[in-house]
């Protein structure tokens, strides 16, 4: 996966700097007027084509043969889709004293993004886990949300300014659903050349998600939203997220042990199941939200940093822990790899 090259020991992905980046620019020049109406198109191909070559990507085979390790993956939807959001829906009582409505919403609807794919496998193969689980894992979880995601956001945000209706659930399947099908169905004939192009199709899919921030933002400037969240509100947010994000790795490791799962699925298990996909939430969120996903997306971009810089360090440590016993086969030993961990981005 492409990157910006970093110093390994900053913790910080080169990608967020160029999320952090688009957000600046956002808010110095904001595409307002005719502009906006032309970026709302752009980004609405733009989102649909991105989860057509998602659909290109997956593997059927792979995703049948991952089928036999059915109780890993329920473990894992059990955490993505009902540990987090019952863990979110505890948060209201945060409202409003440290979080704002607003803030909330786009907190709780962290909690219902599906998980990720590319930092799963990552990290599960830094830490010589069940590297096939996780692909399939997070497979499986990406595809289930592009469904379930909205539809538990209908059920469970509430105030006008979600705005969730059937229309919205409408134009998530024509805009992510029906291109991801599309992709499985083509995936026969085009698959070849979309995996001969990886390198260059992954420039597309980051400068998609960079494009949707910079929509997303823009039309934030436009309803005030730095007039709307306070520095102090930023760094509670913060700490909610790091609860959060603490009590989901515990849950997924020791609950995973108490479930009788061997160390490599462990590791599967606590790497898909303690994480939210960048890529698949915010597209969500610009149709689900509208004028005000900018709030609502800021909470997840917060999380996707923060969960890449503390897995990393989980990561080396479970490596450095593994046995002769617990490796699975085909997964090389970790000193042999010598990338950033925090360089490779999630989905």
């Amino acid at each position: 996966m492409n990157r910006l090259k970093l110093p390994s020991w900053l913790p910080v992905d080169g990608y967020i700097l160029a999320l952090v980046a688009t957000v600046v620019l956002a808010t110095l020049l904001p595409a307002s007027g005719p502009a906006a109406t032309v970026l709302g198109r752009v980004t609405t191909g733009a989102v649909a084509f991105l989860f057509f070559l998602y659909g290109t990507r997956l593997s059927t085979a792979e995703t049948v043969e991952g089928l036999r390790h059915w109780r890993l993956h329920l473990t894992v939807l059990a955490a993505t889709f009902v540990a987090f959001p019952l863990l979110g829906l505890a948060g209201r009582a945060l409202v409003p004293q440290i979080l704002t409505p607003e803030l909330y919403n786009g907190f709780l609807f962290l909690c219902l993004v599906p998980s990720t794919i590319q930092s799963s496998i990552t990290f599960t193969s830094i830490a010589r886990g069940n590297v096939a689980a996780a692909i399939c894992a997070g497979s499986f979880s990406s595809i289930i949300g592009i469904v379930l995601t909205p539809l538990l956001a209908a059920l469970l945000i509430s105030g006008g300014s979600a705005g969730f209706s059937m229309d919205s659930l409408l134009k998530i399947v024509l805009q992510l659903l029906v291109p991801f099908l599309a992709g499985q169905l083509l995936r026969r004939w085009i698959g070849g050349p979309v995996a001969r192009h990886k390198k260059g199709l992954s420039y597309f899919d980051r400068g998609s998600i960079l494009l949707v921030v910079y929509a997303a933002f823009s039309a934030g400037m436009v309803q005030g939203i730095w007039q709307q969240v306070s520095a102090a509100r930023l760094v509670a947010l913060l700490g909610v997220e790091a609860v959060l994000l603490a009590v989901m790795l515990g849950l997924t490791w020791y609950g995973s042990k108490r479930l009788g799962f061997a160390r490599a699925d462990r590791v599967a298990i606590q790497f898909a199941g303690s994480k939210k996909s960048l890529a698949a939430g915010l597209p969500m969120a610009t149709v689900l939200f509208g004028a005000h996903a900018s709030l609502a997306v800021l909470p997840l971009m917060l999380f996707h940093q923060m969960q890449l810089m503390v897995c990393a360090v989980i990561a080396r440590r479970r490596a450095g822990d593994v046995t002769a016993d617990d490796a699975p086969d085909g997964v090389r030993d970790p000193s042999t790899r010598s990338a950033p961990v925090a360089g490779k981005i999630a989905g």
